[in-house]
């Protein structure tokens, strides 16, 4: 089929009815702008005819017993959107079924991997092309960036859908699995991951991908659920960053600014005020250089796809770092510079505690898988509580100004009261996320 004039087009529309019997159909093209500019060979998707069957199955049926299917949550149901589903059914020779599911506004992918890691891998991607429709990509990874598209192949037997917000693509594939190991196998690690997608090009992954617990056989006749798809040095990383600025570091400084007239006795020479802030706010700065050295081993290195919450994440680091340096060489109480380190030592901290709790949130939106994103909300609800207490306090030596207030033990008595309703609260909020974390 051609045109039949020189005029310029946008589009060329044709209707062709296949003759019975024709079975599944793959269109081909070759589209010409002039003699020197051309395209040839330009393939579509296979179109599967309705007449035409596999003796394969779809979906959980013959999971563990007639294909291998992995699946996260462990046994959840494929309709329920927070399950994400895939299946690898051997047809006999080089030929593999491989169905993916999952919910995604972009893409769902599967990649074969040696190791835990990204790099070497082999991905299929199911996900919106330019137009909004759901297509099938081949793709390799070479590393933490998006991955490099190929060619599709020997891919048979495409289908897609999306419904209500469910991505989920089925073909059949003789391409050969191609990972940095040069022995032949069918035991990988396999990687189920999902994403947005920008003009058909997908987008990195919001949060770690499923990833199996050990090498699988895609051959094998078994059924494996994901026991984790958070590395335990990350979790780590996350829960000393959440202890640091959540209850170390934000009690460190609660002292600093209204405790100082709590307790008036000396110890090893120093107000006892001043002792228990320096020794929480190095705690603090301990466990944020200990987690910022986690972060860069489980990334082995600074990936140049970095995102916020890295970024964030350094700037904090650096801050807090000097943040105790500067204070070790500040002058003494008598000299007329004092307040210039005052005000520096005050301002730096603020921008520290904003930046942490910036990052502490986009680690969390990367944790948590939840449809509720419970994690999240239960940080504003955190930030929401501290802010209240800081106005409470604030409150409170605004009125120790007043009169009635002139009683030195009753002044004394609010600010202990109110710093005890914060602990609690604080620790409150702080065990539920370690939970979280616990088991994302």
């Amino acid at each position: 089929m051609s045109h039949t004039n020189r005029n310029s087009k946008q589009n060329v529309t044709a209707i062709w009815v296949a003759p019975s019997g024709t079975g599944n159909v793959q269109f081909r093209a070759t589209v010409v702008q002039n003699v020197s500019v051309f395209w040839a060979d330009v393939r579509s998707q296979t179109l599967v005819s309705s007449s035409s069957s596999v003796d394969s199955t779809s979906g959980r049926e013959g999971c563990g017993t007639q294909k291998f299917c992995f699946i996260s949550p462990t046994g959840c149901n494929l309709d329920d959107p927070n399950c994400y589903f895939m299946s690898s059914e051997s047809l006999g020779g080089d030929a593999f079924k491989f169905e993916m599911s999952g919910l995604s506004d972009g893409y769902i992918a599967i990649g074969f991997s040696d190791d835990t890691q990204m790099g070497n891998d082999d991905i299929y991607i199911c996900g919106k092309n330019a137009t909004g429709q759901i297509e099938v990509q081949h793709a390799f990874s070479t590393g933490r960036t998006r991955p490099n598209i190929l060619s599709l192949g020997d891919v048979q037997s495409i289908m897609t859908s999306f419904n209500n917000g469910i991505i989920n693509c089925s073909f059949i594939t003789r391409n050969p699995i191609s990972t940095q190991s040069k022995a032949a196998s069918n035991l990988y690690f396999i990687f189920l991951a999902q994403g947005p997608s920008s003009a058909g090009q997908i987008q990195k992954h919001p949060r770690t991908p499923f990833i199996t617990p050990q090498k699988v056989n895609i051959s094998s006749y078994e059924a494996v659920g994901d026991t984790s798809s958070t590395p335990s040095i990350i979790k780590a990383h996350g829960a000393l960053m959440l202890i640091a600025w959540m209850t170390t570091g934000s009690i460190g400084m609660i002292f600093a600014r209204y405790l100082k007239n709590a307790i008036g006795k000396i110890l090893l020479g120093k107000d006892i005020w001043f002792q228990i802030h320096l020794s929480l706010m190095v705690i603090t700065v301990a466990e944020t250089i200990t987690a910022f050295v986690l972060a860069f081993v489980a990334a082995m290195g600074w990936a140049s796809d970095a995102e916020a919450h890295a970024v964030i994440g350094c700037i904090v680091m650096i801050l807090s770092f000097f943040q105790p340096v500067i204070a070790f060489f500040r002058p003494s109480p008598q000299s007329k510079r004092r307040f210039i380190f005052n005000w520096f030592h005050a301002l730096n901290a603020f921008i520290i505690k904003v930046l942490a709790v910036a990052a502490i949130f986009l680690g969390l939106q990367m944790l948590d898988s939840s449809p509720s994103r419970w994690m999240v909300k239960t940080m504003g609800g955190f930030v929401g509580w501290e802010a209240l207490v800081y106005i409470m306090l604030d409150a409170n030596a605004w009125l120790k100004k007043k009169e009635k207030y002139e009683d030195p033990h009753r002044k004394i008595k609010n600010e202990m009261v109110l710093f005890l309703i914060y602990t609690c609260g604080n620790l409150a909020f702080l065990i539920a996320l370690l939970v979280g974390i616990g088991k994302s």
